[in-house]
């Protein structure tokens, strides 16, 4: 696994859209004082052309986020790149990227979450380079950035951060106003699938969006059996952030993953929070998971730390995690082996 070298003071993050750009006043600010929040921290700044653009949900046509990517990457001023924000396109950029380029030039950190999903999966899967599934720029604008926040740029500058549960979530019916800090009003707990008293597993880690990744099997993009087998060995977690979903769906998604060979040499699945959920025919998420891969006898949390309902803990994709839950609070350490 080739982890990029530690981002230190003085050192430029880049932001740069592959999915959809700002186009909202209220974002904009946002994402500003991000920038002033970074500058403050001790990072050079450098923003694309597309970040404050937007054409009909994304930030630009597919070749052109592709290749203002490749500009990014390409820089060798540029030590990390946090990307803008989500949306419904960034698979369309993949068929762009120039993949040769990217797996000779030396990596850098890969920042971002839901759609950007797209780049941290097939970049993890397809170029053995660890990328970060957290949150996207505009986050990073709130007066104070939250623990989760310091966290991803920690592990960037190469510390060792020992993530805990936060015990607390943000209701989705909930606005922040801008500036603000997450609404921490909804006690939560991490749920072991079967109710066992404790569950700790650890392995090779894979994952982000489960709602992007689904888009992806079968492409020629999805490397994960190729993946599965080269790190075999240290046994593979997944983790997984499922955004809109209904359980029947759900399901069937799991049902093709099994089929398709994605559990083999599984040890553990960590499972975030789930953002939107219809439960059809009564069953609830942990209903389907249960009938749909219930038999491989795998280790299974739910309701982590994990996605897009915040607080969500970075999770390095292509990293060893060893993951403890235990009385409804759970530990993730991350090891770059």
């Amino acid at each position: 696994m080739k982890y990029p070298e530690c981002i230190k003071k003085g050192d430029i993050i880049a932001v740069t859209a592959p999915s959809m750009g700002f186009y909202k006043k209220e974002q904009i600010k946002e994402y500003e004082n991000a920038i002033q929040n970074l500058k403050k921290m001790g990072f050079g700044f450098l923003e694309t052309d597309n970040v404050r653009t937007y054409e009909q949900g994304r930030s630009s046509s597919a070749k052109e986020r592709a290749k203002q990517f490749m500009q990014v990457w390409k820089d060798e001023n540029v030590a990390s790149i946090i990307c803008a924000k989500g949306g419904d396109f960034a698979c369309e950029m993949l068929d762009y990227l120039d993949f040769d380029t990217l797996k000779n030039a030396k990596p850098k950190w890969i920042q971002g979450y839901s759609d950007i999903g797209n780049l941290g999966f097939v970049f993890t899967t397809n170029l053995d380079i660890a990328t970060i599934y957290s949150e996207n720029i505009r986050d990073y604008g709130m007066k104070e950035p939250f623990e989760n926040l310091m966290n991803s740029i920690k592990i960037m500058q190469g510390e060792e951060v020992i993530q805990k549960s936060f015990g607390a979530c943000e209701p989705m019916e909930d606005e922040r106003e801008i500036f603000e800090s997450y609404h921490l009003t909804k006690k939560t707990e991490w749920k072991n699938l079967y109710n066992e008293p404790k569950i700790h597993f650890s392995g090779r880690c894979v994952g982000g969006s489960f709602d992007v990744m689904m888009n992806l099997i079968g492409t020629k993009y999805d490397k994960v059996k190729e993946y599965i087998e080269k790190y075999k060995n240290d046994g593979i977690v997944w983790f997984w952030d499922v955004y809109e979903r209904s359980t029947p769906q759900l399901f069937c998604d799991l049902w093709q993953c099994k089929n398709a060979g994605y559990f083999e040499h599984c040890k553990g699945i960590i499972f975030g929070r789930p953002c939107i959920i219809r439960e059809d025919y009564g069953k609830s998420f942990s209903d389907v998971i249960k009938e749909a891969i219930g038999n491989l006898k795998i280790p299974i949390i739910l309701e982590a730390d994990i996605g897009h309902i915040p607080p969500q803990m970075p999770i390095v994709n292509g990293s060893i995690l060893e993951i403890t839950c235990q009385n409804g609070k759970g530990e993730i350490r991350t090891f770059f082996k």
